[in-house]
């Protein structure tokens, strides 16, 4: 069993909410590794962070998105740092990966200044900026698909992906 498609991109980019109405659309399941994690680590995201630190959670997310490809058959959202993983870009080779790009502007408008993104602690927009650089060409690498969610509502976005895929 794989996912029907995997969805990538920086925080803001509407990975879970075009995620969950394409997943309604297709009749099948919602996953969402960022919950996944959460729920095998027993504590929220942030607080894994300040615990254990950002390498002992990114070990965490490759080993729950490995799980996910191979057992979970709906419509997967990964957490947007996933991709930094040389081995989870190589295990989402073979599934198909739409990649919501999101400039900037929007991704702030739609994550507001960091309440509860460990990453965007300090210095909100810069550090989103950097990350969106940082990010874009992984996401480029791992996407079967690229949609641009830039003033876009969901429908609309839906829309696009539930096309691409059928």
């Amino acid at each position: 069993m794989a996912p029907v498609a995997v969805f990538v991109g920086v925080m803001g980019a509407g990975k879970s909410t075009v995620g969950t109405a394409v997943a309604a659309e297709l009749g099948v399941p919602f996953g969402d590794t960022d919950a996944m994690i959460e729920e095998r680590a027993g504590k929220p995201i942030p607080e894994i962070f300040v615990d254990d630190g950002e390498p002992a959670f990114r070990a965490l997310e490759r080993e729950v998105v490995a799980s996910a490809l191979g057992t979970f058959g709906g419509v997967l959202a990964l957490g947007g740092g996933a991709i930094l993983d040389e081995g989870t870009r190589k295990l989402l080779a073979g599934h198909t990966v739409v990649y919501l790009s999101v400039e900037l502007s929007d991704a702030i408008k739609r994550v507001g200044l960091g309440a509860g993104r460990p990453l965007l602690a300090m210095n909100p927009r810069a550090t989103l900026k950097y990350l969106l650089d940082q990010r874009r060409p992984l996401y480029l690498e791992v996407a079967t698909h690229t949609v641009a969610t830039d003033g876009r509502d969901e429908h609309d976005v839906t829309a696009e992906v539930l096309t691409l895929l059928r």
